[in-house]
């Protein structure tokens, strides 16, 4: 079985991952739904193969050391790959993440206008939150990509592995990887501090260090973007306020009360029609009033503050999930499965009659409380007419 095949099919189908594990055929991800390719069940040394194919030396000796590793690769000119290695139950297993080359705009991502506003601010902190698979490097290549094209500054990316390449426009733009250009995310943030940087983008803030790093260098005159593994604005802030002593944590209310920017929390739905997947957003912009609810630890007011807070581009989740149904976007049982306030939810979904957001949706749109439409599971191939590899 060969690796390029099987990657090949991936792009060519526009899958967003492929997992590959023994004791089953490589399975990938379509629409948010994992269909198995149409070839033979994976045996130990074919996953051990395949990794070895794409897998550098020095991942490899961390899979040995370690039981897993992860990395970045370019499959030619036709995309990359992010790629985690792993054990289990003492084989090799590997999911492959596709990184689109395209880097999407703010329009197709669907992010409001205002937002554009604030990739213009000297300095403060701006968190794109979400759980895994969310879309937030891809939000994070697209505001990234806005500032390069519309300003003159020296950015910094700290990746693990670094998915989206980026050419200098108006910026200078460095991009630097972890365990390749650099040992780890606390390093790299402490080093970029001294090479002049405008604006900072951190992979992901897995750590105390790198957390208090990065809220002081937004303090300290740099626009920081960076991701953590949270749902909604209040959950983002009581997750970066309990990785604190409990002694540091009121001056640190009041550090994030003053550096914080932004919070955008965001979640990828399979939309109706069953062709690709929609993404529904909480967005948080710091307001004096969200200011002292930080400062005061009364962090559970702030879904009151963002549903009055429109005209900043601001919206809760349960409304982002409501106007998608309402346009006919996605179904009411995906909707509910992802709301925050599941009663209250529930009542409001209840009094919308579903539209069509264009003759794409159309054909699709439910009664609230209905199933969606039951998807036919396609089989793929391996490559355009090789049905076994």
């Amino acid at each position: 079985m060969q690796i390029n095949k099987l990657l090949e099919t991936v792009v060519s189908q526009g899958c967003s991952d492929l997992h590959l594990a023994v004791g089953r055929p490589p399975t990938v991800r379509l629409h948010g739904r994992l269909i198995p390719l149409k070839t033979k069940v994976l045996e130990p040394e074919d996953t051990v193969a395949l990794m070895k194919s794409i897998t550098p030396e020095r991942c490899q000796q961390e899979l040995q050391e370690r039981g897993g590793t992860d990395f970045g690769f370019a499959f030619g000119d036709k995309g990359r790959f992010r790629v985690s290695v792993f054990k289990q139950r003492g084989k090799v297993g590997m999911v492959l993440r596709l990184i689109p080359s395209h880097i999407m705009s703010f329009e197709e991502i669907g992010l409001p206008d205002q937002i554009k506003q604030l990739m213009y601010r000297p300095r403060g902190l701006i968190l794109v939150t979400g759980p895994t698979g969310s879309g937030k490097t891809t939000t994070l290549a697209t505001m990234i990509d806005y500032i390069n094209r519309n300003r003159d500054c020296h950015i910094i990316t700290i990746e693990d592995p670094i998915e989206y390449y980026h050419q200098h426009q108006r910026s200078i733009i460095t991009q630097r990887e972890v365990h390749v250009d650099v040992p780890d995310f606390p390093e790299a943030l402490w080093r970029g501090l001294r090479q002049d940087p405008d604006v900072i983008l951190v992979g992901e803030m897995r750590e105390l260090e790198t957390i208090s790093t990065a809220i002081t260098a937004a303090e300290t005159g740099h626009l920081v973007l960076a991701t953590l593994h949270t749902t909604g604005a209040a959950g983002t802030i009581n997750r970066i306020i309990d990785a604190f002593p409990t002694n540091q944590q009121e001056q640190v209310r009041t550090q994030l009360s003053v550096a914080l920017i932004c919070v955008i929390s965001q979640t990828l739905i399979p939309r109706i029609t069953g062709r690709g997947r929609v993404a529904a957003f909480e967005i948080m912009v710091v307001t004096p009033a969200i200011q002292n609810l930080i400062r005061m630890n009364k962090v559970y007011n702030i879904p009151s503050e963002i549903q009055t807070g429109a005209r900043l581009g601001m919206i809760t989740l349960d409304d982002s999930l409501l106007r998608l149904y309402e346009r006919g976007i996605i179904s009411a049982d995906e909707a509910i499965a992802r709301c925050q306030n599941l009663t209250e939810f529930q009542e409001r979904i209840k009094a919308i009659t579903p539209r069509g957001a264009g003759e794409e949706d159309k054909p699709d749109t439910v009664r609230p409380g209905t199933p969606g439409p039951a998807l036919k599971r396609p089989v793929l191939k391996i490559g355009p007419q090789t049905p076994e590899a």
